[in-house]
């Protein structure tokens, strides 16, 4: 129960709010929960919400811990029951269609190929509702798109995440979801990545079979669990080295499972995070001196590619609707392409 008295529980007066509240979420600490800002325990447990959203939330009366206003560094308890609540109602499932430009590989009545953008979220959720690669899809194919089990995801056999560019199959017919969602349970689909990562990997190549799971101190996150257990998922990836441009390594990254940030987690537990990646450390310097030219070198690189640089290259399957095997590329964007020029050209161990 929560003690109003306490001097250290920094609770504000919550404002009158005109207009009427809708409730988006309601959230119940667990009995073992252990003390921590509630803007940190709300940005783990809400989906693709920022901290900075969260905190404005909160500053504007959003946001209530067991029917009371509160402060960002307001410590959670077991049993907090936190609520957001809204002027706007929760988000139905009807998608918008929007005229973003696709760049689209390769088209038939069964399926497409999409090229996929760094930057681009794959489908409407909290945070992205618009200016997804789903709205898109429905702006271009009108409603020929399978419909799948999820109404927000229509046509998607798989994803990538948001800052990864590449190659992403996309099901008109529930047909061809149901013949190619077979494929990726049986592992048959063909998909390989390029990745720069950071430091000297020491095998030419390998494999990573490391089962996967949420991490208990961000569940955005995935980290690489040797002894399993539960939550985790099988996870296989197989890499070889393809360029070694001193302080780091272009590598060809082939999924054997797809689990959520599979390569960026596998690569990690290795030692070698994907170079500019944000959530798993590889924004900064890992290798090679901190400062003089080199410093600059490396932050210049971040700036150019301010993302993980990771690329869905290729994807080969078995077509829904002809039995034969098919096989795509695409080649680097511009960003990937450029940062690889310049650590061949600059990057000296």
């Amino acid at each position: 129960m929560l003690d109003e008295s306490a001097p250290d529980i920094p609770l504000v007066a919550a404002e009158e709010v005109e207009e009427t509240l809708f409730d988006h979420y309601r959230l119940v600490a667990d009995p073992g929960q252990q003390m921590m800002r509630a803007d940190v325990f709300l940005q783990i447990r809400l989906p693709n919400a920022s901290r900075t959203k969260i905190q404005a939330g909160m500053e504007a009366g959003f946001v209530k811990v067991n029917g009371l206003a509160l402060k960002p560094s307001y410590k959670v308890k077991p049993g907090d029951v936190f609520t957001v609540s809204l002027p706007e109602p929760p988000r139905t499932d009807e998608i918008l269609p929007e005229d973003i430009p696709l760049d689209i590989v390769y088209e038939d009545k069964q399926l497409l190929i999409v090229n996929k953008r760094a930057g681009m979220v794959v489908h409407p959720a909290f945070g992205n509702w618009t200016g997804t690669l789903v709205n898109a899809l429905v702006f271009h194919l009108d409603k020929n798109l399978a419909q799948g089990s999820a109404a927000v995801r229509p046509g998607l056999v798989h994803r990538i995440d948001k800052d990864t560019s590449g190659l992403l199959v996309v099901a008109k017919t529930d047909e061809a979801m149901v013949k190619l969602a077979r494929q990726f349970f049986v592992h048959s689909i063909e998909r390989r990545y390029l990745a720069l990562v950071w430091g000297v990997v020491a095998l030419e190549q390998g494999t990573v079979d490391v089962p996967l799971g949420r991490s208990a101190k961000d569940r955005k996150l995935v980290e690489a669990k040797p002894e399993g257990g539960e939550g985790t998922r099988h996870a296989i990836t197989h890499y070889r080295v393809l360029e070694r441009l001193g302080y780091c390594t272009l590598i060809e990254c082939k999924l054997e499972t797809g689990r959520t940030h599979q390569i960026r987690a596998h690569m990690r537990y290795l030692g070698h995070p994907l170079f500019g990646d944000t959530s798993y450390g590889g924004d900064r310097i890992l290798k090679g001196p901190q400062t003089g030219p080199y410093r600059h070198f490396v932050e210049t690189c971040l700036k150019l590619c301010s993302r993980q640089a990771l690329h869905a290259a290729t994807l080969g399957f078995v077509h829904p609707a002809t039995g034969a095997q098919v096989h795509f590329e695409a080649p680097l964007p511009p960003d990937m392409a450029e940062l690889l020029e310049r650590w061949r050209a600059n990057a000296q161990p």
